[in-house]
């Protein structure tokens, strides 16, 4: 007789209550409901209509989670914007605005504790900004390298990285952030503008961008280097990213035009996801992981919008196993 320790060298847990800290894969007997169940994926792997913007933009940069995000600066067809918002999961609500109005900046952080730095204001800048969940305060020290054109970027407030960018010409440069300073580090392999970026400062993933043509170049930052990896399916530039190195999501974008096109990364391979945003855009940007995140605004192919498009990707969920 065929048994579940015979094929897999361990014993069903049997157990009076569902585990709180469940594994995907893992198998239990529940001895109060006398059910076997099983933890499995679910691919719900699917973009919902968020609550909208106060301020219709794109080059918008910031930083936070699904429920909990925050966002300054941006792009608009009046001009460059001050404005910032913060996002509660179910509404934006106007803050303080930043003290430099800018586009095409990068960010990292969470909404309380947030820091957005370069971008184009007229002028390519190198200006850091850093927020306290009330204001923003300019930061003594700019960046080493002045530039703009959507940098990747990753990180927290204390602890980020930006890669890439325009000088204007394309740049491969990166350089950290603790808090306070800007410390040049090994430069990107491949030089490019228009990039996307997630991970943390010492475990970033950098994607995407326009080199030119556009590009599909992937690249892996394990703190002292960067390394090519699998590229993308799609070239495109200006999408959304969020997630880490090893589970991350770009949205959206521009391929000849804005596209709604959506790839996952596995930390090995980009897979194109059968659905992608709810509107196409280019120039939005992306908070949170690549179970639960957010893309924020964009353009939308004759002019900014307001759309937040709010991401469920792969989850686990408990199924009991019927037995006949």
């Amino acid at each position: 007789m065929t048994t579940y320790y015979g094929l897999y060298g361990q014993k069903v847990q049997y157990l009076a209550s569902d585990p709180t800290d469940v594994q995907v894969g893992q198998v239990w007997y529940n001895s109060t409901s006398a059910t076997l169940k099983v933890r499995e994926l679910a691919t719900v792997n699917a973009f919902a209509s968020g609550g909208n913007l106060n301020t219709a933009r794109y080059y918008t940069a910031g930083g936070g989670t699904q429920t909990a995000a925050i966002v300054g600066g941006g792009a608009t067809n009046a001009g460059f914007s001050a404005s910032a918002e913060s996002y509660n999961g179910t509404s934006w609500t106007a803050v303080s605005n930043i003290n430099n109005p800018r586009a095409s900046q990068g960010g990292a952080g969470t909404q309380t504790a947030a820091v957005i730095f370069g971008g184009f204001t007229p002028g390519i800048t190198g200006t850091t900004e850093l927020w306290n969940g009330s204001s923003w305060t300019t930061n003594p020290t700019a960046m080493n390298t002045a530039r703009r054109g959507y940098m990747g970027n990753a990180g927290i407030q204390t602890a980020a990285l930006a890669y890439g960018g325009a000088l204007p010409a394309n740049s491969a440069a990166s350089e950290s952030f603790n808090g306070s300073t800007w410390t040049n580090t090994p430069s990107l392999n491949t030089a490019r503008n228009e990039l996307t970026g997630c991970g943390t400062q010492t475990a970033a993933l950098a994607f995407g961008g326009e080199s030119p043509p556009n590009a599909t170049a992937t690249e892996s930052w394990n703190g002292s280097s960067w390394t090519t990896v699998n590229s993308m399916n799609t070239a495109r530039f200006s999408q959304a990213g969020f997630g880490i190195q090893t589970a991350a999501v770009g949205a959206g974008g521009f391929i000849g035009g804005v596209t709604a096109a959506t790839e996952l990364w596995n930390g090995t391979s980009w897979t194109s996801n059968p659905t992608g945003l709810g509107t196409a855009v280019s120039s939005n940007y992306g908070v949170g992981s690549q179970t639960l995140g957010l893309s924020i605004g964009g353009y939308g192919g004759a002019a900014e919008t307001n759309v937040t498009q709010e991401w469920s990707g792969i989850v686990g969920q408990t199924k009991t196993v019927t037995v006949s």
